[in-house]
């Protein structure tokens, strides 16, 4: 019997796979007998659309840009307004987000649950990533100091328990589960309405930013859109949502420490 034909995802896109058989829909003649595409092929988006868990059957590609905009515009906007009721609650709530979207990942056949995690491209990155991380950060410092001289360390100064905590935490309670949401889930889910790496980047990006809205300053988005940009870049290059996490850790540590922090506190909230 013939296994079924599921999507695999992979850094330059889906392809077909039944066992461990590459299948090729090109009607291509050779003499070998497993064909091969001279390109990447994509599902059609009619396709993306009937293997996504909880999507309708009908006006499909209407639902996912409702679910679209009311997850990543909809409840920002929400929070933001009720943010002076939200003490305590930011974690918890991207918490729970985050395990709604990778329940929805994992029970989607046409996603590569190792992207979850992709150790092996991790590696290959690491060194580039600190590479990057380096220059970046120095060139922050300097801004910083020039522009706003009385943030340089006063986070880890004025509360040094507090940003103990959140070096340990950190990594862990945030910066991995908004990369799911952000990243793995946006990816995917949204494949058929941002088909280009491009897209989904900026589309990424511009949902990563909005997300800050609630820490109500205008540097939060700004700075987390530019950053969410360059962390789309790394996914979509490496597929592993472990790399990026390293590199959204990495940053968001150094942000805390410099003083960058206090935008992007939840205990500022309000």
């Amino acid at each position: 019997m013939n296994k079924p034909l599921r999507v695999r995802r992979s850094p330059v896109g889906p392809s077909f796979h039944s066992g461990r058989k590459i299948v090729c829909a090109c009607p291509i003649a050779t003499p070998s007998p497993i064909r091969r595409c001279p390109v990447p092929l994509r599902p059609s988006p009619q396709r993306w659309f009937d293997a996504a868990p909880l999507v309708p059957e009908s006006n499909s590609r209407l639902y996912l840009i409702i679910e679209f905009v009311a997850l990543f515009a909809g409840l920002p906007l929400l929070l933001f307004t009720q943010r002076h009721t939200l003490e305590g609650m930011i974690a918890p709530t991207l918490l729970l987000l985050a395990a709604f979207c990778a329940a929805i990942l994992w029970h989607d056949q046409a996603f590569d649950r190792s992207r979850l995690w992709n150790r092996s491209r991790f590696k290959r990155r690491l060194v580039r990533a600190i590479g990057y991380f380096i220059p970046g950060a120095a060139v922050v410092v300097v801004a910083l100091g020039v522009i706003r001289p009385d943030l340089l360390l006063t986070f880890p100064k004025a509360y040094p328990k507090v940003w103990i905590a959140i070096m340990v935490t950190y990594p862990f309670v945030s910066v991995y589960p908004q990369e799911v949401i952000f990243r793995a889930f946006l990816f995917h889910r949204y494949d058929a309405l941002f088909p280009r790496n491009w897209s989904k980047i900026v589309a990424s990006g511009a949902a990563f930013g909005l997300a800050h809205i609630i820490f109500a300053n205008w540097v939060a988005p700004l700075m987390t859109a530019a950053s969410g940009v360059w962390f789309a870049r790394t996914y979509s290059r490496t597929g592993s949502t472990l790399q990026v996490s390293i590199e959204h850790g990495i940053w968001g540590c150094f942000a805390f420490t410099i003083g960058l922090g206090w935008y992007i506190y939840s205990g500022a909230i309000g």
